[in-house]
């Protein structure tokens, strides 16, 4: 995002504000191409998945010799696959299964306890009433001007239980889990459409990332553009993969690159926390990524990550527990008007952003107002995201900001 703690870098805000992650950075993983996602033929892809996991979280949870570790339980399909094969890799490991519980949101906690105590796992529930108390702190551990830091949360939490965590991340991006993209994406293109057409509307399956008029949000510093947007975007599409194949390409250096992982990273850091992604390994990659789209998506059903669900039939055969879950999601709608709007209220209408002239201090004006219906959760996002910007800049420009600032 930044050369240094108070330089901003133009391409930075306006990649975040409309991807929500930064393509600047380095990766800490390799970006991928489009040659990386050329489909081969294999053979028995099941069971080479599964030893793909157990193998690395053996080898590496072997080589952190830890009796006790967490795991982040959201009762979905990848925190249940690793749980399942982190307890059949280690039948007496201790472990901790973590699954949070937002305020006025989707509880999916109880179908995560069933899943915990059936692999003997110790379940606990965080609940999280307002998780931007603590946002300028989480900020200025990732230093990127983020606001879904949710998991600053469950790492501070699982320190207190493990200094290792594992989770199932990777699964979404490698195995086809985002099924409400895919549908929207092939029911508005043909085989044929353009690689800029293709990227507009792979950009309307992300709609929640930015607004109708995206161009009145940034002030006289930031000249932002739709084809400086799509020419970022252009080598995910513009290229001989079948459109869904493009879709994954795309997602994996999406936020998954460019967002969670240095986030993540930056997260684990603070509170010496040893982090375990047994899915996302070097190896999965590599194999994962080349596996036909039909073993992972079935378009007539809408049904993604379909070698991960046939893992885990062997292991859980009531598919109701691991059917449509959100994850560790809090409802934006109504965080936002419980207290978010009263934040944004508090420190957008005197933003030292708007001040700088990187923020529209007329856009805020014109739509700052909490909302009614989830027509507006774009503009919930936007000013969510202007939120946690308004925060870095006090933090790391004017320094006016302290990191333990608590918001209420």
């Amino acid at each position: 995002m930044a050369k240094s703690k108070t330089t901003l870098v133009p391409k930075s805000i306006k990649s975040i504000l409309t991807f929500r992650y930064d393509y600047t950075q380095k990766p800490i993983l390799p970006k991928l191409t489009w040659r990386d996602f050329t489909e081969k033929q294999v053979t028995d892809p099941e069971n080479h998945v599964e030893k793909i996991i157990v193998d690395s979280i053996k080898k590496n949870l072997g080589n952190l010799k830890s009796s006790n570790v967490c795991i982040a339980l959201s009762g979905g399909i990848d925190s249940t696959l690793t749980l399942c094969l982190l307890r059949k890799s280690f039948a007496d490991i201790k472990i901790n299964a973590l699954s949070v519980k937002f305020a006025n949101s989707v509880d999916e906690s109880t179908d995560a306890r069933i899943i915990a105590d059936k692999f003997s796992a110790n379940h606990q529930i965080m609940y999280i009433e307002n998780y931007f108390r603590e946002l300028p702190k989480a900020i200025s551990v990732t230093k990127l001007p983020f606001w879904d830091l949710h998991w600053y949360h469950v790492a501070k939490k699982a320190k207190t239980l493990s200094n290792v965590i594992v989770s199932g991340d990777g699964g979404d991006e490698l195995f086809g889990g985002y099924t409400f993209r895919y549908k929207k994406f092939l029911s508005l293109i043909n085989p044929n459409s353009p690689y800029k057409e293709k990227i507009q509307v792979y950009l309307q399956c992300h709609e929640r990332d930015w607004v109708p008029d995206q161009t009145e949000v940034f002030g006289k510093k930031i000249r932002f553009s739709w084809d400086e947007m799509y020419g970022y975007l252009k080598p995910y599409f513009d290229n001989p993969l079948p459109p869904l194949a493009q879709v994954f390409l795309a997602d994996f250096n999406g936020k998954l690159l460019y967002n969670w992982l240095p986030l993540y990273s930056q997260i684990h850091k603070h509170f010496a926390i040893k982090s375990l992604t047994p899915i996302l390994s070097k190896k999965m990659i590599s194999y994962a990524t080349h596996i036909p789209h039909e073993l992972k998506y079935d378009d007539q059903k809408q049904l993604g990550k379909l070698l991960l669900r046939n893992i885990l039939d062997k292991y859980i055969k009531n598919k109701l527990l691991f059917k449509n879950k959100q994850g560790f999601s809090v409802d934006t709608k109504n965080f936002f008007n419980s207290y978010g709007y009263d934040l944004c209220k508090y420190y957008l209408s005197n933003a030292r952003t708007t001040k700088a002239g990187l923020i529209n201090n007329d856009w805020i004006k014109k739509h700052l107002r909490k909302v009614d219906d989830a027509a507006d959760i774009k503009y919930v996002n936007k000013f969510l995201g202007l939120l946690a910007l308004e925060i870095w800049f006090r933090l790391f420009v004017t320094k006016e900001m302290k990191p333990n600032t608590v918001l209420s």
